[in-house]
């Protein structure tokens, strides 16, 4: 008797490692979704493609398609021809197409309806005289609550559809033009605005006279001999360092401004600078 209570004891035993099974097949159960579980909504299979831009398949063989290599896209049954995350969408029309087939982009607008938050027309121009088809478009585009972009190439057109998704959740910060608070950049800027001179001539004039009111007073001779600059280029900036900002009006006109005679100097200017800063402000 001793003997079989001990093999009892082993064949019980041995049977254990065998019971995982019937928790495997319980897990099996749980992974099937249940109406009104967690379990629902836990093994749903993600079917999003926001990752990507999505390309309607009318638009196989467009050239910008090639040149979209910045950001991932695919084909998909979609209404516009692009689109952006779930919120943006993008009608493509060349100019000359939009000509041969004037009611293409109304029939496109009846398809799209008022879906989409943000809706762009991208328009490659590709005629030499745009002038009347993009009256038309943009007519089309204020009234249908449409962003009217333009593009003169495929590789500008893609790079469009590019910055969209790029920014697609950015916030409207990172598009904004910085505003430079440094005086010394505020000058850079300043003379890199007269034609002839490039950011690279304006730190070298800064670099050879040190400060701004140096370089006004300086000869057009001894602007020449900076380097980088010629005869050509320093008559240009003497000019227009020394020509008044305002030309005098007709007598007949009321002075309502102050109008600059003669050579002006580092107060005038700081003036100048003053009185622009307080009317962008005021706008």
């Amino acid at each position: 008797m001793d003997m079989e209570d001990g093999f009892d004891e082993l064949l019980a035993e041995i049977e254990e490692p065998i019971s995982p099974k019937k928790p495997k097949i319980e897990s099996e159960q749980d992974r099937v979704p249940q109406p009104g579980t967690s379990n629902e909504t836990i093994s749903k299979p993600s079917t999003s493609k926001t990752h990507c831009v999505l390309v309607n398949q009318r638009q196989r063989g467009n050239p910008l398609l090639k040149f979209i290599t910045s950001v991932p896209w695919e084909y998909d049954d979609i209404v516009p021809d692009y689109e952006v995350g779930k919120t943006i969408c993008l009608l493509f029309l060349s100019l000359r197409y939009h000509n041969l087939n004037p009611d293409y982009i109304n029939n496109r607008l009846k398809e799209l309806g008022k879906k989409y938050d943000l809706r762009v027309l991208l328009v490659q121009v590709d005629l030499k005289d745009p002038h009347t088809p993009l009256k038309n478009l943009t007519r089309i585009c204020l009234l249908t609550d449409l962003t009217l972009m333009l593009a003169w190439s495929p590789e500008e057109a893609a790079k469009i559809v590019e910055n969209y998704k790029i920014y697609e959740n950015k916030p409207p910060d990172r598009i904004m033009e910085k505003i430079e608070n440094d005086p010394h950049q505020k000058i850079i800027n300043a003379l890199s605005s007269i034609k002839p001179v490039n950011k690279t001539d304006a730190m070298t004039l800064i670099t050879t006279f040190g400060t701004l009111e140096n370089i006004i007073k300086a000869s057009e001779s001894r602007l020449a001999e900076c380097p980088g600059f010629g005869a050509t280029k320093a008559k240009k900036l003497y000019k227009a360092l020394h020509e008044p900002f305002l030309k005098r009006s007709n007598a007949s006109k009321e002075n309502t401004t102050e109008v600059f005679e003669g050579d002006l100097n580092v107060e005038e200017l700081e003036k100048v600078e003053n009185a622009l800063e307080k009317e962008i402000q005021n706008q």
